[in-house]
């Protein structure tokens, strides 16, 4: 533990000094929690809001030896520290227990979302080879059909109200009461020495051959995001730092989870319905420093609200991510708060390693500066250098420990992903002279929707299930200033009589809410090329001149 506070403290804040440190072993439950016990046992590390059953919180002290009491169930359960737990949990106590708990016994943690669908889960646990789920229990109904083909899960570990014996059983599965074991099992438990490359968490990210692609993180992914903590954060003293977003998302599990308890910070978290006026409510509440989200609730709030400073008189800090945040929206802010937000870019594979900084001035449409310690560099289609000022792809090295290990059972994917020593990201930019970056974006067809990323294939594949459909194609489809929805271009079946609400209907069945298609449009055919490939620019471009005729 001594080792694990010397390797801490030695973080380097000038940038041009930055140099990465990695230890040989390293654990990420053990650098978040478990180390923190010598200083601060009794400093809050978590508070959750959650609107139907009140305020709760946890010490460092309650959250080891929660974590240690889930480790401890694993050993009972005789995992493996290769097998997997996929985690499907609304923001709640549970949440950090079982993620933590999980990498401090060695295992891998799968975070999915509680928007997916049944047969959406389902899929993440054959792809993942689950072997354990935890979910609460007021979803397992919907889940265990769909989880029944699923041979290699063994447990389900069920927390919430409710008795196991009124629960619907699935084969071989046994279901197991998470909240009556945490309170049985021993309450110390010796993290397993893993190496700083050994894997840790499992995420899955819009792929874009249809279905979701697992992204597999070593420990290492938290030192690398050390230079965020410096150089996007604004940490210090007593902060308390509140996320608008799920656990789930990368985003939001690094950032508004790893990030502060790594730093020994107060982590604040809200579940249940909201408005535009929850998260100045909840900033003012519990006197929250920092406040993390998306453009969609900055714009949200502005918009809706006559909120201004002294309202959040803790807030010094405001930052966001997942889409850029308009000019309009920037200076809005600025005049209503009276500070800047700061803005990130990063993706699945590697986090954040873009962003602004309290060190510089934010120029309006500029993502940033890359982070110290993550070698950017534009590249063009055979990895040579471009020229200052002109449009490459942005590549890091290989030895970036914020990268990730590999793409779950897709090496092909992941040799096409990282070639000549570099970590080929597919998104696009251009620098100017004094080091801003100006991001471009992928050149894909990645729909970015209210801050989420969705892949067009995934939503198509989902919706060509219909038997109505006969071919379809989903875009990115911008209604007004800042707001994108995804739209479904449908040709159906001859005779097939469907109609709009029936295919929105369908689609917000079998798709997570945010995939899930807002717009349909019937069309007789899609402009493709000779060899039928759909011209989607073009086919967006069509849609735009019918709209504006």
């Amino acid at each position: 533990m001594n080792e694990l506070n010397q390797y801490l403290r030695s973080d380097v804040a000038a940038p041009e000094q930055w140099e990465w440190q990695l230890p040989d072993h390293f654990n990420i439950g053990e650098a978040c929690i478990d180390r923190h016990l010598e200083h601060q046992p009794d400093s809050t590390a978590f508070i959750l809001e959650d609107a139907h059953r009140g305020t709760s919180a946890l010490t460092y002290e309650q959250l080891y030896q929660r974590t240690c009491a889930f480790a401890n169930l694993l050993a009972s359960l005789k995992f493996d520290v290769s097998d997997r737990l996929l985690i499907r949990l609304p923001n709640s106590l549970e949440y950090p227990t079982a993620f933590f708990g999980c990498l401090k016994y060695g295992a891998i943690a799968v975070p999915t979302s509680t928007l997916l669908s049944a047969d959406e889960v389902a899929y993440l646990a054959k792809d993942s080879g689950a072997r354990a789920l935890v979910t609460d229990k007021a979803m397992w109904s919907e889940l265990a059909d769909s989880l029944a083909d699923c041979p290699q899960l063994k447990q389900v570990l069920l927390t919430g109200d409710g008795n196991l014996r009124d629960l619907p059983s699935v084969g071989n599965i046994q279901l197991i009461d998470l909240d009556a074991e945490l309170n049985s099992q021993r309450k110390s438990f010796r993290c397993h020495k893993t190496r700083a490359d050994d894997p840790a968490y499992l995420v899955y990210t819009s792929g874009t051959t249809g279905f979701p692609k697992g992204v597999l993180h070593a420990h290492r992914a938290l030192i690398g995001r050390l230079p965020a903590s410096e150089f996007w954060f604004n940490f210090q003293g007593k902060d308390r730092i509140l996320h608008s977003g799920k656990f789930n998302w990368t985003y939001v599990l690094g950032s508004a989870l790893m990030d502060p308890l790594f730093h020994g910070k107060t982590v604040v978290v809200y579940e249940g319905p909201n408005d535009a006026t929850t998260w100045p409510r909840l900033i003012k509440k519990h006197q929250c420093t920092t406040f993390i989200g998306v453009p969609t609730i900055y714009r949200q709030i502005i918009q809706k609200t006559n909120l201004d400073k002294k309202d959040v008189p803790s807030l010094n800090h405001c930052m966001s991510a997942g889409e850029h945040l308009s000019d309009e929206m920037l200076l809005a802010w600025r005049a209503r708060f009276g500070q800047d937000v700061y803005e990130a870019i990063g993706m699945s594979e590697l986090s954040y390693y873009i962003s602004q900084h309290k060190g510089k001035p934010i120029r309006p449409g500029a993502a940033g500066f890359a982070q110290p310690g993550h070698q950017v560099s534009l590249r063009d289609e055979n990895l040579n250098p471009v020229a200052a000022g002109e449009e490459g792809m942005i590549c890091l090295p290989l030895n970036d420990p914020g990268l990730f290990i590999r793409y779950w059972n897709l090496p092909e994917e992941t040799d096409k992903a990282k070639q000549q020593g570099y970590f080929l990201t597919g998104d696009y930019a251009r620098v100017d002279a004094e080091g801003y970056i100006w991001f471009i974006g992928r050149k894909d067809d990645i729909i970015n929707t209210f801050g989420y990323r969705v892949s067009p294939h995934e939503v198509e594949r989902v919706m060509k299930t219909h038997p109505a459909i006969a071919d379809c194609v989903a875009l990115g489809e911008t209604i007004s200033k800042d707001k994108t929805l995804v739209s479904v271009c449908v040709i159906t079946h001859t005779d097939a009589q469907v109609s709009e609400d029936d295919l929105l209907a369908f689609g917000a069945e079998h798709l997570a809410k945010y995939k899930a298609p807002k717009v349909i449009h019937f069309m007789s055919e899609f402009p493709r090329t000779k060899n039928g490939k759909v011209l989607r620019k073009q086919l967006v471009q069509q849609l735009n001149r019918e709209q504006t005729a």
